[in-house]
């Protein structure tokens, strides 16, 4: 198939270029290369330099390839911006995506793949979180993407344009066959700032709370490696050829690391201290988010296989090891 990664010079999106060309789909990146990296693109994809807001560019991008499948992971995604700065999301998030939505119609693209976020649901009413969990989002960023999804569904009942709407929990890791080495521009995620203070970039790392109801008294998350995220790309455009349903999943792992654990496997991988300081919790820090991902494996048949915390740590200080950044 013709696929379209619209943001795959960006961390999930090279990761899922990658998966997608090993599964011998032929594919080409759009991207703007913000927040993306030109050291994650493959000589195997076409690769054109333009922006989701320009709408002249992507149509015409569009009208070349011809695309018979989208990925879509262009969004805007650090949540605490989204509330200082929600026209900031709006115009990216929502008026991007719209424009990605209707060049798609407008060329004949059957299969669209969309990368939403467990950021649809807000703070959860019980745990795991599974798909029928009400969605009531905590923050723009995740409204934004519960919209989409929205625009996603009518499209599909007005125009026919299959989707598969993603709902990542945490991602983390970076290629375990270590082919993608571009290290993501100012991380905010618990994992890198992890790794940037292990190697000395940062002082510390702050932990927001230590007294939650979890056995460490910290935060407790669900992972989900980002190769493992990529095969779920790949097994989506599977299904919506099978069988020409729409659908929407949980992608994670159903298991969840907390702050401190991170750490001293961090340390205990790395061999460098990670100095780190407890601070007040965040305002509307759940204690756990852990994902049901029932629905995905009874759908297509996907479970994570890479999503250990050993894994997830391992993968990443290799990465900062590849970038020469380990003293």
């Amino acid at each position: 198939m013709k696929i379209t990664v619209i943001g795959g010079a960006g961390y999930i999106g090279s990761h899922t270029t990658r998966e997608l060309l090993d599964r011998g789909h032929t594919i080409a990146v759009y991207d703007n290369l913000s927040s993306g990296l030109r050291q994650n693109l493959f000589p195997e994809a076409t690769f054109v330099e333009g922006d989701i807001l320009d709408v002249d560019s992507l149509n015409r991008f569009m009208d070349s390839f011809r695309p018979e499948g989208v990925v879509h992971l262009a969004a805007f995604k650090a949540a605490g911006e989204s509330m200082t700065n929600p026209e900031k999301f709006s115009v990216n998030n929502i008026t991007g995506s719209l424009n990605i939505i209707n060049a798609a119609v407008t060329h004949g693209v059957k299969y669209f793949v969309f990368s939403s976020s467990a950021a649809v649901y807000g703070t959860p009413q019980y745990m795991p979180v599974d798909e029928k969990h009400p969605t009531v989002p905590d923050n723009y960023y995740g409204y934004t993407k519960l919209a989409i999804e929205g625009f996603l569904g009518w499209y599909d009942k007005l125009r026919g344009m299959r989707c598969a709407c993603l709902r990542y929990f945490n991602a983390a890791g970076y290629d375990c066959a270590g082919r993608l080495t571009g290290l993501e521009k100012n991380p905010t995620n618990l994992i890198p700032v992890v790794m940037e203070t292990a190697i000395g970039k940062r002082k510390e790392v702050l932990v927001f709370g230590d007294d939650f109801d979890t056995p460490d008294g910290t935060g407790v998350r669900d992972y989900i490696h980002v190769n493992d995220l990529a095969v779920a790309h790949g097994m989506s455009f599977d299904q919506l050829q099978k069988t020409g349903e729409s659908f929407v999943v949980n992608l994670g792992v159903q298991k969840g690391y907390s702050v401190l654990e991170v750490i001293k496997m961090t340390e205990k991988i790395s061999g460098h201290k990670v100095l780190y300081r407890i601070v007040e919790r965040r305002l509307g820090d759940p204690a756990i988010v852990i994902a049901d991902p029932g629905k995905a494996k009874a759908l297509m048949g996907w479970t994570a296989t890479h999503s250990s915390l050993e894994s997830l740590l391992s993968t990443t200080w290799n990465t900062y090891v590849a970038n020469n950044l380990v003293k």
